[in-house]
């Protein structure tokens, strides 16, 4: 007879301890993991940045004051060196390699090269725009005010892309509107001094700089968008053409707007740690962004704008003390919080919309 070997009997019950529910979990939890740590860096980069650029243009110590046309320049060269070394990255660290991507990509491409000036031009046009709107607004009208972007980057989706917006969608726009309406409502002064007159005019000149960027922030990022689905090249490629037109639109924009002062002092007037840290807080943003887009959701990402508009309006009030808040502000700021949820989430399936064709 032939021996029949005895082994045991392997059971049917899954195991708590096994391990493909261990291989499983662990996944899940580093996503996790990234998914709330690019939501956490996103909200200390965007208010650090705006908080270091109003102090930096309205509280820093007394002297001349940077040339916020310079920082822009600036940001512009540490964005273009960034973008540079990724692609030398993705090149195996070779300089060959990187010397052939740059010739193949951007030289011999003359015509898709120049697709980028017009994003590039609007980009530095609202980088200007945005020191003009922090030397004139405290950190948390900013914050909210700038929210409108949500609605000029759908609008010029729906217009340009041919993109469709959801009925919640379109209702959260208003809901918008309406919240920034509330925040930029005029509250009762008790005097109208010349000094009152001069103030409102200041406000006055930071929302007209808030609302004109959110109008080039919309026409450039849907632009850029279009230009991106239209090729094939990387967007790291992509923003170092848009970097070099940046620093050329930059430099323009030095000699043009400060050139006597440039002259006169320097292109470092006025610089300082502060300033330094606001240049890089504005280059590596974008960056920043990007890790956002590839480990984050919309839900998260306005989770980041909620916490950020909090932050600032926190610290503006009780640490840089330049901001008053009304009743009306906590009700439009609510509404702006709401209604970046109310866009970015489709309640039909409970998922982020990204993988959709909408806004």
């Amino acid at each position: 007879m032939r021996a029949i070997s005895r082994q045991p009997r392997l059971s049917n019950k899954p195991s708590s301890f096994s391990l493909d529910k261990v291989s499983t979990m662990s996944p899940v939890s580093h996503a996790q993991r990234l998914k709330f740590t690019a939501l956490g860096v996103l909200v200390l980069q965007t208010t650090s940045l705006v908080l270091t650029m109003r102090y930096s243009r309205t509280l820093s110590s007394e002297g001349p004051k940077y040339l916020a046309s310079s920082a822009v320049v600036f940001s512009e060269i540490l964005k273009l060196l960034t973008s540079t070394m990724l692609v030398f990255h993705s090149s195996s660290f070779s300089v060959r390699g990187l010397n052939q991507v740059l010739k193949e990509e951007i030289i011999d491409k003359p015509l898709d090269t120049m697709k980028l000036a017009i994003p590039s031009g609007i980009y530095t046009l609202q980088n200007n725009l945005l020191y003009v709107a922090l030397s004139n607004l405290d950190a948390a009208t900013y914050q909210v005010t700038y929210q409108m972007k949500i609605l000029t980057t759908a609008l010029f989706s729906v217009s340009m892309l041919g993109k469709r917006l959801r009925i919640l969608q379109w209702l959260s726009l208003l809901v918008l509107t309406t919240g920034i309406a509330f925040v930029q409502w005029p509250s009762p002064s008790r005097s109208s001094s010349e000094k009152e007159e001069v103030v409102v005019a200041s406000q006055l000149m930071g929302v007209l700089a808030v609302l004109s960027a959110c109008f080039s922030s919309g026409f450039a990022g849907v632009y850029f968008e279009k230009i991106l689905k239209e090729s094939s090249q990387s967007v790291w490629i992509r923003n170092i053409q848009l970097g070099l037109f940046g620093l050329i639109f930059g430099l323009i924009g030095v000699f043009v707007q400060d050139g006597d002062k440039v002259w006169e002092n320097g292109l470092l007037q006025g610089y300082n740690g502060v300033t330094w840290t606001v240049v890089v807080l504005q280059a590596l943003g974008g960056l920043i962004v990007a890790a956002v887009i590839k480990y984050a959701d919309n839900i998260l990402k306005s989770f980041a704008t909620s916490g950020s508009i909090m932050l600032s309006t926190l610290i503006s009030y009780f640490w840089l003390q330049d901001f008053n808040p009304t009743s009306l502000f906590f009700v439009g700021a609510a509404l702006v919080i709401i209604a970046t949820f109310l866009y970015g989430y489709d309640w039909r399936s409970g998922v982020n919309p990204r993988t959709r064709n909408d806004v």
